[in-house]
């Protein structure tokens, strides 16, 4: 299905973005469900996918993570059920992405959907992301706090919440409403009735992540082998000291290791390209040939991305799924990088070089594109 979001985006970016929560009335017009309950807690039966159940049986905070082989023990109040990356095993679903991609794709992150039966939230908490909540079939209440410093506390190792909070939000929220919360601001959600809701979730690295992330990248390419050196030593009263000017030079020596823009740049392709989700990655078997792959599209067939597979481009440079792709015509590479599904009118005459088809012939031979019905 092709969801249509009712949006002002440069307006929205200007007045809410980062800045103030927001409820979209009817953001989706007459919104279907792409995934049933049933579906979705399938779904959570499956040993790749990442989900949680959060109940509150007597007032006490439970969760447990799948996957599930039953849900025979739940009742019919005080329950959820959260599936994350849906986008990545559910097709239907995974068209719910496409109409936030006026916000750059290495910010997007992932579409986790939950089920709710009467009184089924996690409580009140606050994300260090953006995120929009779609409101699928069902009623829910959501409360939105001001953005203030607040103590977390953990009713369970794992579930973080906050102190009860006035609300600046307050609203009941019924299919195709959009609640979007920016980092920090604390937000619960309960259900009035059975209801689904979708989360478009945004990535935001920490600095702590960025570090740890650069840190592998240069112990695997042998960066920062210079050491420090002092050829001048100054002289001081006490050997114990440690210099201003020292703790300057050391530092650059750490700052000179980031400050390669070509290393950087390559670090930072490889790193934000990475899906934090594993995918449904499933290879040809057998592998396609080049000259299927033109017949096929000839033939009208659609080469649709893998769901969640995250495809970047920087500087010169193609980033899918973690790795540098040498690109054999920037062209496709650039069509590759912003549609979702490639016809033969996408590709033109392109395909007329063997280079370019073999190159295709490996990203749908590595599972990350395949051939759908149009």
């Amino acid at each position: 299905m092709d969801y249509q979001l009712d949006l002002n985006w440069p307006d929205f970016i200007q007045r809410y973005w980062q800045k103030r929560p927001v409820v979209l009335k009817r953001g989706f017009k007459n919104f279907i469900d792409p995934i049933s309950p049933d579906e979705l807690a399938g779904l959570a039966m499956e040993n790749e996918v990442d989900s949680r159940l959060v109940s509150q049986p007597n007032g006490k905070w439970q969760v447990s993570h799948g996957p599930f082989e039953s849900y025979d023990h739940l009742g019919e109040n005080n329950w959820s059920l959260l599936v994350q990356a849906v986008n990545h095993w559910h097709e239907p679903s995974a068209a719910l992405m496409r109409p936030f991609r006026f916000l750059p794709d290495w910010r997007i992150d992932d579409l986790m959907i939950s089920f709710s039966v009467p009184g089924g939230g996690v409580g009140p908490h606050f994300d260090q992301y953006d995120v929009f909540i779609i409101q699928g079939t069902g009623r829910r209440r959501w409360r939105v706090g001001e953005k203030v410093p607040m103590k977390q506390h953990c009713p369970h190792p794992d579930l973080l919440q906050v102190e009860p909070f006035d609300a600046i939000i307050d609203e009941e929220m019924e299919p195709g409403d959009i609640l979007y919360i920016p980092p920090g601001f604390p937000h619960e959600g309960y259900s009035l009735e059975n209801a689904l809701n979708y989360s478009v979730g945004f990535r935001a690295p920490s600095g702590r992540e960025l570090i740890s992330g650069f840190a592998d990248y240069a112990l695997a390419n042998e960066l920062g082998s210079l050491r420090y050196t002092d050829p001048d030593v100054p002289s001081r009263d006490c050997p114990s000291l440690i210099l201003p000017e020292e703790v300057e030079g050391l530092r650059k020596v750490m700052l000179d290791v980031v400050n390669q823009p070509a290393h950087f740049e390559q670090w930072l392709g490889e790193f934000i390209s990475q899906s934090r989700h594993e995918l449904d990655v499933a290879p040809p078997e057998p592998p396609y040939q080049p000259d299927e792959i033109y017949d096929a599209l000839q033939q009208g067939d659609v080469l649709s991305r893998l769901g969640g597979l995250r495809v970047l481009t920087l500087g010169d440079a193609i980033y899918i799924n973690g790795e540098r792709v040498e690109c054999a015509d920037p062209r496709v590479m650039s069509v590759l990088a912003h549609r979702d599904e490639i016809t033969l009118d996408d590709l033109g005459e392109a395909l007329d070089d063997p280079a370019v088809l073999a190159q295709i012939a490996g990203l749908i031979n590595a599972g990350y594109w395949y051939f759908g019905a149009e």
